[in-house]
């Protein structure tokens, strides 16, 4: 088994194929801490990594002992109040106005598989013998309330799943103020915590930072897991490189109101702590009522960020995706926001259908505007109804007539969504999400509807399963375009409104549940105004999300490559716009935008029929090099090579590499010329040592030892006396793709 537990000394031993996650009952039946990390050997006692020490200025728990202090020692789950003054894993008000609890190491289950989370996204097995479970009761005899904590440990990916469930078995009330899925101390603060950041149109920036004594945190309270912050963070070692070093990953499996934070105390142990953010946060447990918390998943590589990342990847593709889409390629599709907006109608939408399919592309994208009186941002969401003004022949129509040209169908939707001018709105204006009394601030004239009320996402789920079920409809973009205000529901008491957020999360899940349990070949894919809820909630549901609304390939350089950090390039919807860009203005190749594109979930933003002979003939070019390289992207194992968010940024590159290592295909990007340069080679990684491998446009054969430790040699750019150059390989905004082939002897 996996999960050992050392009767004696009761400590347990969470064990994979290369971590190790060793924790105790103390003294005073609290769970300690004592190791994570590389896999170590078990041993009937690992009672000499517990280390107490009398210091003077120490709350002590027992009487006449002046060394045991909560505030002395590495904990597991901490609580309020009892001689530990760091922030505590969970703080819940009691009747008699205390927040004072004791909960004790009551009894633990070990047993194989994964349990489900009630009505949360969450990582799963398909065999028991996947993953081994720990469950551990903890009980506050005083609240007769319990806390169930599980760990999971998957044996082959060097991932520990974890989250708490809080269960009230009295019968007084309890009031939930802090709730958070999972803490964990560790031994020093010699770390650099990693973490993505950014805004709209520049999401998941990667940030780095030394720790310090006090607390580094990472939040969202915007109701989403938002563009600013994403619900990822990283301990790194400072001498950890893309390749080599000590790294800790911790993402969180939830798409609402977060905190990540490290918190370096005194004694420079760090104490990471994850879950949903208490401000604005509290949950009433009734007698006989439980709360369950999202998961988090935690991830050690002892080979670098690219390890850590490889195993996010693995886990989120596999265990965490669901459905049919999960293992499938995707399809090339063309979304006509880009091309028209708003101003659109049946025979145009055809038009550039006909032009996209004879280029290559499989999917056609009808986007926002097809539904009520919807000719600009103002009006029309929630009226889930055609436009015949539009589409006279309706969705069904336009459906039929594009799949007719052997085209799929896919639709835009925006079901959190309503504005005034609706007749939705008309009939239920309590149904946004608003305080009474008070000013409602719009956003993009739109307000959210409040998913916390059943019947409104039974009204949500009925009006878009009567599209889907009339038209042949195979895809479609959930779309969610702005953050929440004035946080209150109509129905739910006084002392409820702070469950609001948590309880729209759950709306939103249960609304994805039944949409894609009832139309389980349609692929969804997410989207909150471009990039702003990226997070494996959103995946678990829709395996692919829209990157960013920033389509510049320059910008996606960053946004792609800070992305790639913990999601895997299947979920990186990744398309081709017109230029110059709409988001920044910049004009690129279309090589360039092309070779960008490709290390994701590929496909356009643009009207085809405003395109030259030849750009189109460099769309077929790219869409038949995409439908025979996409099996590599989505799922060959991915390494970045050369960051841009390292020294001027002016180079990135990354790579991908088939699971048996016969293929890999290289990008390398280049913003800025220079002008006579050295010369230039790029280590390539995760190559076979022993084969030779063909580069295409390139004489000869080369060595995988050869182009990882030496490099591939790259061409030098202009000197003075170099003659005339491929523009599409050298100067500004200018990128090269490197296919390898092993060479079969």
């Amino acid at each position: 088994m996996p999960i050992y537990f050392n009767k004696t000394t009761k400590e347990f031993h969470l064990q994979s194929k290369g971590i190790s996650y060793i924790f105790k009952v103390l003294e005073n039946n609290q769970l300690g801490h004592l190791y994570y990390g590389s896999k170590i050997s078990h041993r009937e006692s690992f009672s000499h990594l517990f280390k107490l020490q009398q210091r003077a200025g120490l709350a002590c728990v027992f009487e006449g002992d002046q060394k045991f202090s909560l505030e002395n020692i590495k904990q597991e789950f901490p609580s309020y109040g009892t001689t530990d003054y760091r922030e505590p894993a969970f703080h819940i008000l009691q009747e008699n106005g205390s927040r004072t609890t004791h909960f004790e190491y009551s009894s633990h289950a070990i047993y194989a598989g994964k349990p489900e989370l009630k009505g949360l996204p969450a990582t799963y097995v398909e065999q028991p013998e996947e993953a081994t479970t720990l469950e551990i009761s903890l009980y506050d005899q005083w609240l007769n309330a319990e806390i169930k904590l599980y760990y999971t440990i998957f044996e082959e990916m060097n991932v520990l799943a974890r989250s708490a469930e809080y269960i009230n078995h009295g019968t007084q009330k309890l009031q939930l103020n802090r709730a958070l899925s999972a803490s964990v101390d560790f031994p020093d603060a010699n770390y650099e915590m990693l973490h993505l950041s950014g805004a709209w149109s520049r999401e998941r920036h990667i940030k780095k930072r030394k720790l310090e004594p006090g607390i580094h945190s990472i939040t969202s309270t915007r109701g989403t897991s938002s563009s600013q912050q994403n619900p990822f963070l990283a301990l790194k070692r400072p001498d950890t490189t893309e390749t080599q070093g000590e790294v800790y990953g911790f993402s969180l499996v939830y798409s609402g109101n977060f905190l990540a934070q490290v918190e370096v105390d005194h004694y420079d142990v760090s104490r990471i702590s994850m879950g949903i953010h208490p401000f604005d946060f509290s949950w009433l447990l009734e007698p006989g009522e439980s709360f369950q918390t999202p998961e988090v998943t935690f991830v050690y590589s002892n080979t670098g960020l690219n390890g850590m990342s490889q195993t996010f990847h693995q886990l989120y593709k596999k265990r965490l995706v669901k459905g049919e889409w999960r293992d499938k390629v995707r399809p090339v599709l063309i979304n006509n926001w880009e091309a028209t907006y708003f101003d659109f109608n049946e025979e145009s939408i055809l038009t550039i259908a006909k032009s996209a399919k004879e280029l290559g592309v499989e999917l056609f994208v009808l986007d926002d505007g097809w539904f009520g009186k919807r000719d600009d941002d103002t009006t029309s969401l929630g009226d889930w109804f055609v436009d015949k003004e539009k589409l006279p022949n309706g969705i069904t129509g336009l459906a039929n007539k594009i799949t007719e040209m052997g085209l799929a169908f896919g639709l835009w939707f925006e079901p959190e969504m309503v504005s005034k001018i609706s007749k939705l709105y008309e009939e239920h204006p309590d149904w946004i999400i608003h305080t009474v009394g008070r000013h409602q601030s719009h956003g993009r004239n739109q307000y959210v509807l409040d998913f916390s009320r059943a019947e409104v996402v039974d009204y949500i789920f009925e009006s878009m399963s009567a599209v889907l079920r009339e038209a042949p409809i195979s895809y479609v973009k959930w779309d969610m375009n702005r953050y929440m205000t004035e946080i209150g529901s109509y129905t739910l008491p006084a002392e409820r409104q702070s469950e609001v957020a948590h309880r729209y999360m759950l709306g939103v899940y249960d609304l994805y549940h039944r949409l894609t349990t009832a139309f389980p070949h349609v692929l969804f894919e997410s989207c909150a105004s471009g990039g702003c809820r990226f997070d494996p909630g959103m995946l678990h549901y829709a395996p692919q999300t829209w990157t960013s609304d920033d389509t510049d390939a320059i910008e996606r350089l960053k946004i792609q490559y800070g992305t790639s950090v913990v999601y895997p390039l299947s979920s990186i919807g990744a398309h081709v716009s017109a230029v110059p860009n709409h988001q920044v203005r910049r004009t690129t190749s279309l090589d360039t935008r092309g070779n960008v594109a490709y290390f994701g979930v590929f496909g356009y933003e643009l009207n085809v029929d405003e395109m030259t002979e030849e750009e189109k003939d460099t769309v077929k070019k790219q869409i038949a090099f995409y439908k025979d390289t996409r099996e590599l992207i989505l799922h060959g194992t991915f390494y970045r090579l050369r960051s841009p968010f390292d020294g001027d940024g002016n180079v990135t590159s990354w790579m991908v590499v088939s699971e048996d290592k016969t293929e890999a295909l290289v990008g390398y990007y280049q913003v800025l010329a220079r002008v006579n340069p050295g010369f230039r080679s790029l280590r390539l990684e995760g190559l076979n040592q022993e084969c030779e491998y063909h580069i295409e446009g390139m004489e000869g054969t080369y060595y995988g030892d050869e182009l990882m430790n030496v490099g591939l040699q790259l061409n030098n750019e202009f000197s003075g006396a170099s003659p005339l150059f491929p523009e599409e390989q050298y100067g500004d905004f200018t990128s090269q793709i490197f296919k390898l082939n092993a060479v079969q002897r």
